[in-house]
């Protein structure tokens, strides 16, 4: 068993309860709470919410940076693509990252590199996958 780091910060607990077949609601213990159902029937399965937490990491640094650089989001979309390994378990082998980003007075080589930089330094999501899970993106820019 790996150890943690010797220098952490406590997360707020997070509650899980079931609600019936696959299906439990999820959240901190008094904020909002998330349905995720295991078949991805009547909410997003624990897969897909991990391929939304990857893109919704990252997308909250690529908002901050084009910010700093004066250039404010009007609009963000991620489109996630992933692959899963075969066998057991059917973990994460990689995933490509489609953003759409309407950010008045930003170029695509800013726009380029504040992905880059929220999903290869700043997304605590992504830096806790496993290493062999390739995370890649596209960048296009929008009215």
């Amino acid at each position: 068993m790996s150890r943690p780091p010797s220098e952490t910060i406590a997360h707020a607990p997070l509650d899980v309860q079931w609600v019936g077949g696959l299906a439990f609601e999820a959240g901190r213990r008094e904020g909002p709470k998330a349905r995720i159902d295991g078949d991805g029937q009547s909410a997003p399965s624990p897969f897909d919410v991990l391929l939304a937490a990857i893109a919704t990491c990252a997308s909250v640094d690529v908002v901050s940076i084009l910010e700093k650089q004066r250039t404010p989001v009007r609009a963000l979309n991620v489109r996630v693509q992933a692959d899963r390994v075969d066998s057991t378990p059917r973990r994460l082998a990689a995933a490509t990252l489609h953003f759409s980003i309407a950010a008045p007075g930003t170029t695509l080589d800013r726009a380029n590199r504040a992905v880059e930089l929220a999903v290869t330094k700043y997304c605590s999501v992504r830096a806790s996958l496993r290493p062999d899970s390739l995370v890649t993106w596209t960048v296009e820019l929008t009215a």
